[in-house]
């Protein structure tokens, strides 16, 4: 799965302990920064160990389309 962009929202396998696994994506190099989209709090990691540990690429449309369609 490398058809990621900035601002794109991903789901990770394992679950952060605040209790979400919805994560941003900040930077994308050769290293990707990603930010909790509950607490806010921002890790980075290797291109390739981030590669292992996503589960789904949300995309920031659908993701901005789908909170819009909640809060309605």
């Amino acid at each position: 799965m490398t058809d990621y962009k900035l601002n794109d929202v991903v789901i990770m396998k394992k679950q952060h302990p605040c209790g979400t696994n919805k994560w941003q994506i900040t930077r994308v190099g050769a290293d990707i920064k990603i930010k909790c989209l509950n607490c806010g709090r921002s890790i980075m990691m290797p291109r390739i160990e981030f590669n292992r540990k996503i589960k789904k690429i949300v995309g920031e449309d659908q993701w901005k389309r789908k909170n819009y369609m909640d809060q309605s």
